[in-house]
Order: C-alpha cells, then structure tokens, then sequence
C-alpha cells in the first residue's frame, strides 16, 4: 500500500539537517557543473589527439544538459536555483590549467595531463551525483533521483571513455617523449 506524506511530514523533511545538507550538496554541484562549462572548450582545444578532444566537446553538450537537469531537480522539490561557489571544482579546474600550461603543446603527455584531470572531475561528478541520488531517495524526492541517476550514468560512461582513449595509446605514446 503506498503511502502519501502529510504536510507535517512534507515540513519535517524540509526543515530537516539532511535536507539542509542536500540542499548544499546540490548548489554545489550547480555551481561546479556551470563552472565546468567554462573550462571545457580550453580542455578541448588544448588536447593532441581528435578522440580526445571529441570526447571533451561531447561532454560539454552533456554538461549542458546536466546543468538543465539540475534546474529540473531544483524545480520539482520546489526550490530556487541557486549555486554556491564548489571549492573541490574550482580546486580540480585550477589543477588542469596548471597541467595545460606546464606540458608541452601538441604533445600525447599533455593529452595525459589532460586525462588525468578531467578523470579527477568525472570521480568527483560520480561521488557527487551519488550522494545526491541516495540522500533524493531518502528525503522522498524521487522525481530528483531520477534525473541525478541519468547524470550519474553520463558520468560513468564519460570516465570509461577517457580510459579507453589514453590506453589506446596514448599513455604509451607519451611514454617515449622527452622532458
């Protein structure tokens, strides 16, 4: 039998610490994903290989997405959307930066580099929609689990490919280039 919650119920998970926690959670992955938009296009244009850069473009097209979708989970528990500045993300943009300026142009190392960092931001995506999957469903947001599922999938997927593409060869190819 299912049961529908009260508006007593409704207002205890609202006010509730976990639903706080969620609610920061979610900002802060709002705030990462438009942020991670922005890097994007620098990440792709910096990479050697053409499957790597097409695997970043068509991130940015699924990071698009996401950041609707996070606007769609903001909206079907009622609240605005809003972003709070994510200091894990600017910390791992930050990184790839340093790792584009301090490798060498059009090199398979910088390709690595580049790998290495966006695999740090997708782990992070991953823990993050995770978290926000499993605490949706435990406050009865299931509308929200839905959609932080379908990015958490996306996500995956994106880390799966970036392995393939550097044991395809690029991490032995960058094996030989000199310092």
């Amino acid at each position: 039998m299912a049961t529908t919650k009260t508006a007593e119920q409704t207002m205890d998970v609202q006010e509730s610490a976990l639903n706080e926690l969620f609610l920061d959670e979610l900002k802060d992955i709002y705030w990462a994903e438009k942020h991670l938009a922005k890097a994007l296009p620098k990440m792709a244009k910096a990479a050697t290989s053409d499957k790597l850069r097409a695997a970043i473009e068509n991130h940015l097209s699924e990071t698009e997405h996401q950041i609707t979708r996070l606007e769609d989970a903001f909206a079907s528990i009622g609240e605005k959307v809003a972003g709070v500045k994510c200091e894990a993300m600017a910390g791992l943009l930050k990184e790839a930066e340093e790792i584009i300026s301090e490798t060498e142009k059009h090199s398979q190392t910088r390709d690595v580099g580049i790998i290495s960092a966006a695999q740090k931001i997708e782990h992070y995506e991953i823990a993050s929609y995770g978290t926000l999957k499993t605490l949706a469903t435990v406050l009865g947001y299931g509308e929200a689990a839905e959609l932080f599922d379908s990015t958490l999938q996306e996500e995956k997927t994106c880390d799966s490919l970036l392995t393939q593409i550097a044991q395809a060869g690029i991490n032995k190819g960058a094996k030989t280039e000199k310092a």
